[in-house]
This record gives C-alpha cells, sequence and structure tokens, in this order.
C-alpha cells in the first residue's frame, strides 16, 4: 500500500488526518508510534525532525508529508474522493482555510497547553500560560459559536477541511472548557460532528486510550 500513517490513536490532530481519509475512504497503512519507546521516537524523528504527528508517507510518489491541514490538502491533490474537503471555488476555499486555522491556532493548540499543563510535574505548572491560553480559547470559542449559527457543517455548504478541523479541537476542548455552559450552538455541532461516521470511527479507535487523557 502506498500511503502510510505515522500517528498515535489519542492524537487530536492524528484525529484530523484520519477524518479526511476515513470521509474519502483512502486507503493506507495506519503505523502507530509510541513516542515513549526510545527507538520508536529517534525512528520517527529521523524520518521528521520535528516529531510531531501526524506524518503521512508516500512511498509510491516518495514523499513525506506532515502536518494535518497539509495532509490533507496532499490528499485531496493526489487521492480525491467524493468529498470535496476544499472548495475549488476560490471564496469558499479561503473561507475553509480561514475556519481551519481559527480552530487549530486558537482552540486546538491552547486546548494542548491547558492539557500538557496538567501532565507537568507540579513544580513546573503555568498557571498564567493556561489562564492566556483559556482566555484564547474563551475568544475564539465565541467567535465560532457567533459564526456557525445555521449551517450543518462550518463552511456553510458541505462537509470540510474546516470540520475535519473542528471535530478533535472541540472534542477535546469540551473536556477543558465544557461548551454547553457558553457555547450551546457549538455543543450541538460537536454532537452532529461526533456522529459523522468518520469521525464516530477515529473516536470508536481511540476509545482504549481515553484513560491516558489527564482528567
Amino acid at each position: 500500500m502506498s500511503l502510510t500513517l505515522h500517528y498515535h490513536p489519542l492524537s487530536s490532530f492524528c484525529h484530523k488526518a484520519l477524518i479526511a481519509l476515513y470521509e474519502n475512504e483512502v486507503p493506507f497503512t495506519p503505523h502507530l508510534v509510541d513516542l515513549g519507546d526510545a527507538a520508536q521516537r529517534a525512528s520517527f524523528r529521523r524520518m521528521w525532525p520535528i516529531g510531531k504527528f501526524p506524518v503521512l508517507r508516500d512511498e509510491g510518489r516518495g514523499v513525506t508529508v506532515a502536518e494535518s491541514t497539509i495532509i490533507i490538502e496532499y490528499l485531496q491533490h493526489h487521492y480525491p474522493g467524493s468529498q470535496e474537503l476544499v472548495p475549488t471555488q476560490a471564496d469558499a476555499a479561503l473561507a475553509t482555510r480561514r475556519l481551519d486555522r481559527l480552530f487549530d491556532l486558537y482552540v486546538h493548540l491552547p486546548m494542548q497547553k491547558i492539557v500538557g499543563d496538567r501532565l507537568r510535574p507540579e513544580e513546573g505548572h503555568d498557571p498564567h500560560g493556561v489562564e492566556e491560553a483559556r482566555h484564547t480559547m474563551r475568544t475564539a470559542l465565541d467567535l465560532l459559536e457567533s459564526e456557525l449559527e445555521g449551517p450543518t457543517w462550518a463552511n456553510g455548504h458541505g462537509f470540510s477541511l474546516a470540520d475535519c478541523a473542528a471535530a478533535p479541537a472541540l472534542f477535546y476542548a469540551n473536556k477543558v472548557m465544557p461548551l454547553a455552559d457558553h457555547n450551546p450552538r457549538l455543543a450541538a455541532y460537536l454532537e452532529r460532528l461526533m456522529r459523522r461516521p468518520s469521525y464516530a470511527r477515529a473516536l470508536a479507535e481511540a476509545r482504549p486510550y481515553f484513560h491516558l487523557f489527564p482528567a
């Protein structure tokens, strides 16, 4: 099989790439990497020195693709399916990419800051950084709450890159800042995302690892 996804089932950014692969039924080999294992970590870093998930290796084309957004764009160009995840119409494509960035940079990454702080030893906690991350998340969630009125999916058209980004960002954000308390539209949107077969499959595969998520 030409495509191999190097990933971990619990990784939120891996969920984003998996949704795209499952949406268009792209054949690939999943390769689970345990970064806690020194040999696996070293092997992974030889392929991608940054050492972050996910990474897609396309042996058929001799290409290594990192970063979830770029992976999804790559799949659309070289392994297209019935679901157009990035619209071909220019304005719709820009709107989709804008939402992708909003979810990744201002929901997803601050959420990871909060969760990562929970994993630190007590003397290494960063309360100021966590408070900053919470403020960024709250601002972004409130903005998205106001923008996502009405449409089933984020860009107002079909299921897209923006929804691939939204699903894991909101799923994990909901665990650190429950959406129903302030963002009922986003809470309802997350429910729709979790019922989408592509994300339901990624969540089912992650379930055996959920006990590792810090409460």
